[in-house]
């Protein structure tokens, strides 16, 4: 099964990847950017805990080659290089990262809320 194309929902946040067998896997922003396969999230043998990314959006979607994608996120991160195994396998593994990561948020005491409230005045 091979990754064929990418849409991102703007509004709802979620990137879907779309495979060969035209099955269909959704991954949210923050999912992505909590997971990110960059040195500053994935460390140097030590990974580390990314919080406060609840309303984190993808600004923008840079092709790599045909490997992959640059993910630009609205926190102003755009320093992970995501291959399309390292898609495939956040979707395949995602129940199990999601729950990991809960836990590991609530073991640090942290939240996944940002640190500053927002709200759009009408």
């Amino acid at each position: 099964m091979t990754l064929r194309t990418l849409h991102y929902h703007q509004q709802r946040r979620i990137l879907d990847l779309i495979f060969s067998d035209g099955t269909v896997k959704a991954l949210s922003a923050e999912f992505l950017r909590v997971h990110s396969p960059s040195a500053e999230v994935r460390g140097h043998g030590k990974p580390t805990l990314v919080a406060n990314k609840r309303d984190v959006a993808i600004r923008k979607i840079t092709p790599a080659g045909h490997y992959g994608v640059k993910l630009t996120f609205d926190d102003g991160h755009d320093t992970g290089l995501y291959h399309f195994r390292y898609l495939s396998q956040l979707a395949d593994d995602q129940h199990m990262l999601w729950q990991r990561y809960l836990a590991q948020l609530k073991a640090a005491n942290a939240s996944r809320d940002s640190l500053i409230s927002t709200r759009k005045l009408n």
